[in-house]
């Protein structure tokens, strides 16, 4: 894998972040607001771990699945709390199948609290990328 793949993934997170922030930032109130921030919640998970698998790949770390990025990411120093981490996934795998509107806003409040997590780990490989 070539490092250009690896940063463009990398400015890919780094967007998908700014758009979920810019969710969180809609009144809560405002059509739509819950079920586009999860949406965006959704996006930004999926290039999150894939772009924590890409710079994974670039270390030698071998990972086929969201968790095993995960908890790699974790054991390499990348992220603090894996816990956190796996219950974002959890809510993240959980939001393809909410129909419950008070289950919903639960995940929408908890996706506050992971955006800043996501940013974290995003800054992270922005510094790795930036001494390679």
């Amino acid at each position: 894998m070539s490092a250009r793949k690896e940063v463009q993934s990398l400015e890919n997170l780094e967007r998908a972040l700014a758009r979920l922030d810019e969710a969180l930032g809609v009144p809560i109130d405002a059509p739509l607001a819950i079920d586009g921030t999860i949406q965006r919640f959704e996006f930004a998970v999926e290039l999150t771990w894939k772009t924590l698998k890409r710079f994974l790949d670039v270390e030698g770390i071998a990972t086929t699945t969201p968790r095993e990025a995960l908890r790699a990411t974790h054991a390499a120093g990348w992220i603090d709390d894996e816990a956190v981490w796996l219950a974002m996934l959890s809510d993240r795998n959980a939001t393809s199948h909410i129909y419950d509107e008070l289950k919903a806003r639960q995940i929408y409040e908890r996706i506050r609290g992971y955006a800043p997590v996501m940013r974290d780990a995003a800054l992270v490989l922005r510094q790795r990328a930036e001494a390679a």
